[in-house]
């Protein structure tokens, strides 16, 4: 593909694409709908399905059950879709189910302000199902990124089965950078393989390994699923002996992979008292501030996370080990910050929070350097 300048939710459409998607179900909303628009042009040119909800929660079940079907399937939204469709992403958790959803964020509560950005939906990302489950949270800061990124959140959920959040927000969705897309037949991607044959095959095994294979309906296997606590064949169940295996897999199949979930971009340097901790579109302004403080001759260290949950627990402790203080700056009132001080803690972390739909600036965060 020729070099473009593209646009952040354009490189996500494109992602799709390359990473195998077939079908997407959505309802548009600023300013997530340029996803949505060229998949509805481009899905049908490779053989894939479109189609436009009557809502988010309707579209949340469609994904679901293409996916099962044995299509990759996609939703994009922003924070009121999402807040709509928490509830069967539980269901798309409990039943371990792969699907992509993409939420650009806006700035809130409720209707807030459809065109203004924000990163204010980190912890619904994480804590909006109810109960305890696992989830991956990818977010990218650059427009390339949230091509990669789209293809990375496909292969996790198929590899992992489970749902994936695109978290991305209305400055990189709609901002346009220089991009060079890779040739689509050169993009590895992750594909469902299933080897014992239908009358073998157990949807729901605990033993071996910590995510037994999907099996896609209409391909002669034939199990249940139910959102109830459920034993190996996806029956509900209510016997300890059949929950807590689950649990103990369902809960903890992440934690065991987290090598390859967890990418970092970290730029340390020898002898910072100082370490920005950053995600998302504020890493773009951190990154500025960071060679403005290192060229005036301060200590400055960096780590960017693009994935966001799993949080990389180790990898932000050994920076707080390095350096006196960690600034986090962030477009919402310190969600990332809670996390980092519950490692690091309170004492060490400084917060520059931005909550009213505009950029923290490389200003702002260069003021927390100095101060």
């Amino acid at each position: 593909m020729a070099v473009k300048l593209m646009q952040g939710n354009e490189a996500i459409g494109w992602g799709a694409i390359a990473a195998g998607c077939r079908f997407y179900a959505g309802y548009p909303i600023t300013p997530s709908t340029e996803v949505a628009e060229i998949l509805s042009r481009e899905l049908p040119k490779v053989g894939g399905k479109f189609i436009q909800m009557e809502d988010e929660i309707a579209s949340m079940a469609a994904i679901i059950g293409a996916s099962i079907g044995g299509l990759k399937s996609m939703t994009a939204t922003s924070g009121p879709g999402i807040s709509l469709m928490q509830e069967n992403l539980g269901y798309a958790a409990m039943t371990e189910i792969p699907c992509v959803v993409v939420d650009v964020q806006r700035l809130g509560p409720s209707t807030g302000q459809p065109t203004a950005a924000s990163q204010g939906d980190l912890m619904q990302a994480r804590w909006g199902t109810h109960g305890d489950h696992p989830i991956i949270v990818l977010s990218p800061v650059s427009v390339r990124q949230a091509f990669d990124l789209t293809i990375q959140a496909f292969n996790l959920s198929e590899k992992f089965r489970t749902p994936v959040i695109l978290l991305t927000d209305e400055i990189i969705g709609h901002m346009r950078e220089r991009v060079e897309l890779p040739d689509f037949k050169s993009v590895e991607v992750a594909e469902r393989v299933v080897t014992e044959p239908p009358e073998k095959y157990i949807p729901f095994r605990n033993e071996p390994g910590d995510v037994p294979p999907l099996a896609s309906f209409g391909l002669g296997y034939r199990y249940h699923i139910t959102a109830l606590f459920h034993d190996q064949m996806g029956f509900p169940t209510q016997r300890l002996d059949e929950i807590d295996p689950w649990l103990e897999r369902f809960n903890h199949k992440l934690d065991r992979h987290l090598d390859e979930i967890l990418m970092l971009e970290q730029d340390l340097q020898r002898g910072a008292r100082t370490a920005i901790v950053t995600f998302g579109a504020s890493a773009r302004s951190a990154r500025h501030a960071l060679k403005t403080a290192r060229a005036r001759g301060d200590k400055v260290s960096m780590l960017t996370l693009l994935t966001v949950w799993p949080f990389p627990e180790t990898a932000v402790e050994q920076l707080a080990d390095q350096v006196e203080r960690l600034i986090v700056p962030e477009m919402n009132l310190g969600q990332m910050a809670y996390e980092v001080e519950r490692i690091a803690g309170r004492r060490k972390v400084v917060r520059v929070n931005r909550a009213n739909g505009e950029m923290v600036t490389p200003q702002m965060i260069l003021d927390a350097i100095e101060g």
